[in-house]
């Protein structure tokens, strides 16, 4: 085994984030009017630097005053022309992809500061090409930070009282922990910049068999669990069942769509309340939930734009088609009308809770968990995001779809044609025949087709794992 490197503290300004602290505390309680007016300033203040430090932004804009254009004049941007323009599209000219490609695809180094300043994660090929690679800067941690800090409800306000940095607690996280993403980045960060937490915070991979699952979550016995809403629901039926006996007092769930029935499921599983909270890659914390379960946009520091499919806005209330978002606190790799691929509607009412933070309804990551197994026998759940994983990290096959089409069978799909597609999925094929028998499903019957895009499910979104029959 390779030695893992020695613990290098992530770049930590006390005093910057103690006025990103301040400044998200004030905003908690500002007014519509005082929030608008904030989030100009710093919209100007981004596309100014923008447009100075940036050789794609410097182009994008010319011709353009960078403190007075409006916004939705701007072209809206996607993850894979940016992605081809990186070198030219982040600010520091020290910063180029292909060293990050080599830093990201090391599992010693995750959580570790990139030039000793950055903290970098990548996202998921979701949008069906190679993964994101996401830099954030010393401002941009400050604020996630914050409005964690913030924002996340109280679940147990006294508890916070008497333990305002969860010191007694002990925290799970189960996901993906052998990569670079952005909740095993920020666990390993944080356990990185406060050695005193650190013994409290655990991540347990999703990528083993639920049984061995539940025996780790067991012997760990944490007070907090956060993950998707996915692993909330399968852990929620481990409870049910018997075969886990955890009594955690809060669920932190993310990363997913998280419905009213599982909230239901999930919460009356493990007697806790739940928190959610959405955020992307691309900005962690975009909103988190109100005691009465309303998503509350940080919209002091993002800025999204509910559009159709030709771009233009769509009213408060519709769903769009599309969500831009723009980032206001990253200035090393600025996120300026950038294509998010979620439909997030933005809600007209206040929310009863009294924030006067936006409410959003989010229709994003929504795909199924597999149930196989042969006729007779006990089904294996196996969760979206772990196949999801396993795929990408794996075999290297980012643009598929996975279909159950039967009590043991699956359709594996990309739109990758030729002589590609087909090595692509022969090797998918091992790598998923593998998994799935360790995680107790053997002899799945795998049928793979080669330049054939992702179909819709039948309430018209596209799903990457549909638990549907073909």
């Amino acid at each position: 085994m390779t030695p893992r490197r020695p613990a290098e503290a992530p770049a930590f300004d006390v005093w910057q984030s103690a006025r990103v602290a301040v400044d998200v505390a004030a905003a908690t309680l500002a007014s519509p009017q005082s929030l608008e007016a904030l989030r100009a300033a710093r919209l100007a203040r981004l596309l100014v630097a923008a447009a100075r430090d940036s050789a794609f932004y410097r182009a994008a804009l010319k011709g353009r005053d960078p403190a007075r254009v409006r916004l939705q004049a701007l072209p809206i941007t996607h993850r894979a022309e940016l992605m081809q323009r990186f070198d030219d599209w982040v600010t520091d000219p020290a910063l180029r992809l292909a060293a990050l490609r080599r830093f990201t695809a090391d599992p010693q180094r995750i959580g570790e500061p990139y030039l000793g300043r950055y903290t970098v994660w990548e996202s998921s090929g979701s949008s069906g090409g190679a993964p994101g690679v996401f830099v954030q800067d010393a401002t941009s941690m400050a604020v996630y930070d914050a409005l964690e800090a913030w924002r996340r409800p109280l679940l147990r306000p006294w508890q916070r009282l008497l333990d305002p940095w969860m010191l007694g607690e002990r925290i799970a996280f189960v996901g993906a922990t052998g990569g670079h993403f952005a909740s095993t980045v920020s666990m390993a960060r944080l356990q990185r910049l406060n050695p005193t937490l650190a013994p409290g915070l655990h991540s347990v991979s999703f990528l083993q068999p639920a049984a061995s699952l539940a025996a780790e979550l067991q012997a760990l016995a944490p007070t907090v669990v956060a993950t998707y809403p996915s692993a909330a629901v399968l852990l929620a039926e481990e409870r049910i069942a018997g075969r886990l006996e955890i009594a955690p007092r809060e669920i932190w769930t993310g990363g997913e769509m998280l419905s009213s029935a599982m909230r239901l499921i999930i919460a009356q599983a493990f007697g806790c309340p739940v928190a959610d909270s959405y955020g992307a890659s691309e900005f962690l914390s975009i909103a988190s939930a109100c005691p009465l379960g309303h998503l509350h946009l940080n919209s002091d520091w993002v800025i999204l734009e509910p559009v159709d499919a030709q771009g233009q806005a769509v009213p408060c209330d519709q769903v769009p088609a599309t969500t831009l978002l723009t980032h206001l606190a990253n200035r090393v790799q600025p996120l300026i009308r950038y294509d998010l691929g979620d439909k997030v509607t933005l809600h007209s009412a206040r929310c009863a809770c009294g924030s006067h933070l936006p409410v959003i309804e989010v229709q994003g990551r929504c795909d199924d968990a597999l149930r196989l197994g042969r006729a007779g026998q006990t089904a294996t759940p196996v969760l979206p995001l772990a196949l999801t994983t396993v795929l990408e990290e794996r075999a290297d096959l980012f643009d598929f779809q996975l279909v159950q089409t039967g009590p043991n069978a699956v359709l594996l799909r990309t739109a990758l044609g030729g002589a590609p597609g087909q090595a692509a999925l022969r090797r998918a094929r091992a790598v998923l025949t593998d998994f799935l028998a360790a995680q107790g499903a053997p002899g799945v019957a795998i049928r793979c087709h080669a330049g054939e895009p992702a179909r819709r499910s039948a309430s018209g979104k596209i799903m990457r794992v549909m638990a549907t029959v073909d």
